[in-house]
């Protein structure tokens, strides 16, 4: 956001409230995590020193759109997630905790989304190939913690996090508000971009559907043994 509009006048001053929001966020889920002892409290001290000395590396090249398209669909997916990792938690502290920043991300997906929108009346042929490339190439910011593979999946198959609810709760309700396949007048590139869309959809979709037969098949076979599945 810093990069991609500068911080001058208004938008120097969301980025700063912004990245404080998001700062507390971690605070208050760390405090939690370390005064329950609901981690090692050592290994979330090592794993929190290698990720801050690594970073986080953005495409500093993309333009406004695309960053504006980023945020709309990582805000809602972020607020998602952590509203059911506070729901899965069965601890009454954790399950407020995460409600109360869902309710804070929900804000700042709004704001995003409405923006984005505006855009879209101004310009659609621009901005829906910025949706595409953002739906397609979708990842969430912490992709580059350690292990991140692993934890992806663990969530996954709890239900916090997974390709269903990406897509069933993130993308297409986005891409309903902005009436992405009701528009018209899109012209070539608007109407290229548009298709890439729908068939990437239809893999998506196919991509939930296998995970959750493999998920709910796992199920079954570790009932059938009488142990947890994993």
């Amino acid at each position: 956001i810093d990069t991609a509009f500068g911080r001058d006048g208004a938008w120097g001053t969301w980025t700063g409230q912004w990245t404080a929001e998001e700062g507390r966020h971690s605070l208050a889920m760390r405090d939690y995590l370390l005064l329950s002892r609901g981690v090692d409290p050592v290994q979330l001290e090592r794993d929190r020193m290698q990720q801050m000395k690594e970073g986080y590396h953005g495409d500093l090249g993309k333009g406004p759109l695309n960053v504006l398209a980023y945020v709309s669909f990582q805000e809602l997916a972020t607020r998602i997630a952590h509203r059911n990792t506070g729901t899965v938690s069965n601890d009454r502290v954790a399950n407020k905790l995460m409600a109360r920043i869902a309710a804070d991300e929900n804000l700042h997906m709004i704001f995003y989304r409405d923006l984005l929108g505006q855009a879209m009346d101004l310009t659609p042929s621009q901005v829906i190939p910025a949706i595409v490339d953002e739906v397609v190439g979708f990842q969430m910011p912490g992709f580059g913690i350690s292990d991140f593979g692993r934890k992806a999946a663990i969530i996954a198959k709890a239900g916090i996090y997974d390709l269903r609810i990406h897509h069933d709760d993130v993308v297409m309700p986005l891409l309903r508000y902005w009436k992405i396949f009701e528009l018209t007048g899109l012209g070539e590139v608007g109407e290229t971009a548009r298709q890439e869309l729908a068939d990437f959809l239809k893999t998506l979709n196919a991509q939930a559907s296998r995970f959750e037969e493999r998920r709910d098949a796992a199920a079954a076979r570790a009932a059938a043994r009488g142990v947890p599945a994993v």
